[in-house]
């Protein structure tokens, strides 16, 4: 997925990452790494540390670093992860 033309500054990288249903990303995954990420399609679940959860749908920004992140549902989630340029 691309951001339409303009939308992202060039000092910033976006790129997308799908996850199945019923998938689970880590804490320590290196795509949430000092990233803010949109949920464009599908539903997540986030679980905290101490194995608090919340859930999120399209529209939705966050930070996860430090969270494990679940795709709930039956459908594939769409995310947008962005990032500072190196």
């Amino acid at each position: 997925m691309e951001l339409p033309a303009g939308a992202r500054p060039p000092a910033f990288d976006a790129r997308a990452i799908v996850l199945a249903p019923g998938e689970l990303r880590g804490r320590g995954d290196a795509d949430w790494r000092d990233a803010l990420v949109l949920v464009e399609r599908g539903e997540i679940e986030l679980e905290g540390a101490g194995g608090e959860r919340e859930r999120f749908g399209p529209g939705a920004v966050l930070w996860v670093a430090g969270l494990a992140l679940r795709n709930p549902g039956r459908e594939e989630a769409l995310l947008v992860a962005v990032t500072r340029r190196r």
